[in-house]
């Protein structure tokens, strides 16, 4: 059976997240978007956890659901942010926490707080505590536990960011290298990108939204194929090296472009300079507006590591999706979607959250099976008689690349553009990247 799974997300607890992320909101936007299994997000705060523990049941080995609705089902995840001196430099690091009961969480709650974490203030906490000490305190409670570092190649918080991680998973988590089995890509990254990378060539390529609100979950997705819904199956694949597939796997995922993320290039927000990693090797990393230091984009920083020469494939489905494959088949391929509310906007010529594309986004996961469906399989005909026609063209170039994106940057959002060009989308103030970095077919 196949899972969809987003596996990184964030409560009402959290800070800059939406006041709705509850769990039945959660549980309902999961439906809209036909996601089959979703995080719980933020278990090491009181308030959250105590919510969590009495609004949700187990419905299979480590897997819950909602007490008081048919729902999809949760997994106990969370993120943990590690904030530390090493070697000398200040690292950022963020991890995931994967655990397979409450009674697992009640404990690693209690590690931490014996070495002085402050869990009440943030769903997601900062700790003093090294990266190498969390997978300690973490497996040392429970060894079916995973930690998997977050969004790895965000600048200021993540295990390769430029500014504050490292060049390498050994580095970073020392003797405790050998028990990080998975990455997550992070919005600004995508499989290929860290196909290149030699660290990771027998660990698994995760995808996950990293969402604050109802609409962003999804936003990008791990399948897995599973002979049954369960933790232990679900951790299963996670461990299983790429180059070993079984019953226990990652069929794809599906993902966000990462030019759409908010450090894919190098530069500086306030002065509007945008660097392609060539301008970026040609002029440097200070800003030649105002001389104060550029934010190193994901993509520059990726090929500052890169040690694998991959030379991606393409092939079509039956839909018209465009999927990605590694030229050996060792890993899982993956699709490039853009969110469907973005889509219909763009289409009407309003804004995202607007009534009338609210009112046309319900219409078609409503009677086309969720957004992963209309934006994967759905016939192009039934989408037009249900939308319009300009709608189900922008899903056909959505599904086959034919769009156009400004890349994100210093924590900016990249530009997405589906009918009109790069001179749409860049301001004079910018840098552009040549047209054929950023015109994705």
């Amino acid at each position: 059976m196949q899972i969809i799974a987003d596996l990184h997300l964030h409560s009402k607890y959290s800070r800059a997240v939406s006041q709705e992320m509850n769990l039945e909101n959660m549980a309902m936007w999961a439906k809209k978007k036909g996601i089959d299994l979703i995080a719980t997000a933020d278990w090491t705060h009181p308030l959250w956890f105590h919510e969590i523990k009495n609004s949700l049941q187990e419905s299979s080995p480590g897997i819950f659901s909602l007490k008081s609705q048919s729902s999809p089902n949760f997994l106990l995840s969370t993120e943990v942010a590690s904030i530390y001196q090493q070697g000398g430099k200040l690292h950022r690091i963020h991890n995931l926490i994967f655990s397979p009961s409450f009674a697992v969480c009640e404990k690693i709650i209690a590690e931490l707080r014996k070495r002085g974490a402050n869990l009440n203030s943030d769903g997601r906490p900062m700790l003093g505590i090294s990266a190498q000490e969390i997978v300690k305190i973490v497996l040392g409670v429970e060894e079916k536990c995973l930690v998997i570092p977050a969004h790895v190649w965000t600048p200021w918080f993540s295990l390769y960011g430029s500014m504050s991680g490292f060049d390498s998973v050994a580095e970073c988590f020392g003797d405790q290298e050998k028990y990080i089995y998975a990455i997550e890509t992070g919005l600004s990254s995508n499989p290929e990108m860290n196909w290149r990378i030699k660290d990771l060539d027998n660990r698994q390529i995760l995808s996950f939204s990293d969402a604050h609100s109802g609409p962003k979950l999804g936003r990008e997705a791990t399948v897995f194929e599973l002979p049954e819904l369960s933790y232990e199956n679900i951790r299963a694949a996670i461990m299983n090296s790429p180059n070993s597939p079984n019953t226990h796997s990652i069929s794809h995922t599906l993902e966000f472009y990462p030019e759409e993320g908010k450090y894919h290039y190098t530069g500086h927000r306030s002065c509007g300079v945008i660097q392609s990693p060539e301008e970026t090797r040609a002029r440097g990393t200070t800003c030649h507006v105002c001389g104060k230091p550029l934010t190193v984009g994901v993509m520059h920083r990726v090929e500052q590591l890169t040690t694998n020469n991959i030379q991606q494939t393409t092939i079509f489905d039956e839909y018209g999706t465009k999927w990605i494959k590694h030229p050996l088949e060792k890993r899982p391929p993956y699709a490039m979607l853009v969110p469907l509310q973005e889509i219909i906007a763009e289409a009407v010529g309003t804004a995202p959250i607007s009534q009338k594309v609210q009112v046309i986004y319900e219409q078609l996961v409503a009677l086309l099976n969720g957004e992963f469906n209309v934006l994967l399989k759905a016939k192009l005909t039934d989408i037009a008689k249900i939308s319009n026609e300009k709608i189900a063209e922008g899903i056909k170039k959505v599904r086959c690349g034919n769009i156009f994106i400004r890349p994100g940057f210093d924590g900016e959002f990249g530009i997405v553009k589906i009918w009109s060009g790069p001179s749409s989308i860049f301001s004079t103030s910018s840098t552009p990247p040549e047209p054929q970095q950023m015109t994705l077919f």
